[in-house]
């Protein structure tokens, strides 16, 4: 009793450590957003504001065209967002739910191509978008998703899918559906959780992609706030407590989406098997 007990107080005590660790970084942007330059660099170290400098985030957010970034970054949001959960949605009911030749190979090609780092498509994609025009355009950032919305958010769906008895698609089948009867009513209600998981997914990478818009975007009013960011710290170097600010507004809906999708994401997590 008294191992066990030992065991269980040494268990949480890593994982508060580990939390101190994780936390600390976002604990240091929010104290530094509010405190003039001399305060940030103050040793020892001061944890507190005194006294707040709330002025900051009106400031570092209207220096640069922050509304503009903000609006872009939304739009790219959206359009990826509701790309993704569609195409993988669907490519994920086609690799788990009907039976078709060379299915299992297919999937298998897909999957493989994971491992191919980033860095050797990225040249092909560029010149590809080049040569069809769209380059300095939202296309490039946001048709990818209407073609499958990635080989991962493919998995983890599918993964999830195989879950499900096929007692509910044999029962849909002979009152008369069909494959989208399927899909629409059973498939997609029994895995809301999952799709969610997806959907945070996707959209914490694409508000905090910044090697996508940097490379197909190059006019101002195109920039996102991850390329508004650079900006920003490349003109004022010098003034942390400014950057600090404008970070903090860059990564608040993150945290509050995160907040409100919370209990989705661990559902989907310990849902999602590793059935297949």
């Amino acid at each position: 009793m008294k191992t066990s007990r030992l065991t269980l107080a040494a268990g949480y005590a890593a994982l508060i450590l580990v939390s101190v660790m994780f936390i600390t970084p976002f604990i240091w942007l929010i104290r530094s957003s509010l405190m003039n330059l001399s305060q940030i660099f103050t040793m020892p170290p001061e944890w507190i504001p005194n006294p707040v400098q709330w002025g900051n985030f009106k400031k570092a957010l209207t220096i640069l065209p922050f509304d503009t970034y903000f609006m872009n970054t939304f739009i790219i949001v959206i359009g990826v967002l509701v790309g993704t959960i569609v195409t993988s949605t669907v490519a994920a009911f086609g690799f788990s739910r009907i039976r078709w030749k060379g299915r299992d190979i297919v999937f298998a090609i897909l999957m493989s191509s994971m491992m191919l780092p980033a860095a050797v498509t990225l040249i092909p994609s560029f010149l590809g978008w080049q040569m069809l025009g769209f380059y300095d355009t939202y296309y490039p950032l946001i048709a990818p998703a209407y073609f499958g919305g990635g080989i991962f958010n493919i998995f983890l769906l599918r993964q999830f899918y195989l879950t499900i008895p096929r007692d509910f698609d044999e029962a849909a089948v002979v009152d008369g559906a069909g494959y989208f009867g399927i899909y629409f009513k059973i498939i997609l209600p029994l895995s809301r959780s999952a799709v969610i998981v997806v959907a945070l997914f996707t959209f914490l990478g694409t508000w905090n992609d910044f090697m996508g818009p940097l490379i197909y975007l190059k006019s101002d009013h195109l920039f996102t706030l991850a390329l508004g960011l650079q900006m920003f710290q490349g003109t004022y170097t010098a003034q942390w407590d400014l950057l600090m600010a404008a970070s903090a507004a860059v990564v608040l809906p993150c945290v509050i989406v995160f907040l409100v999708g919370q209990r989705y994401f661990l559902e989907g997590i310990t849902l999602t098997g590793l059935k297949g």
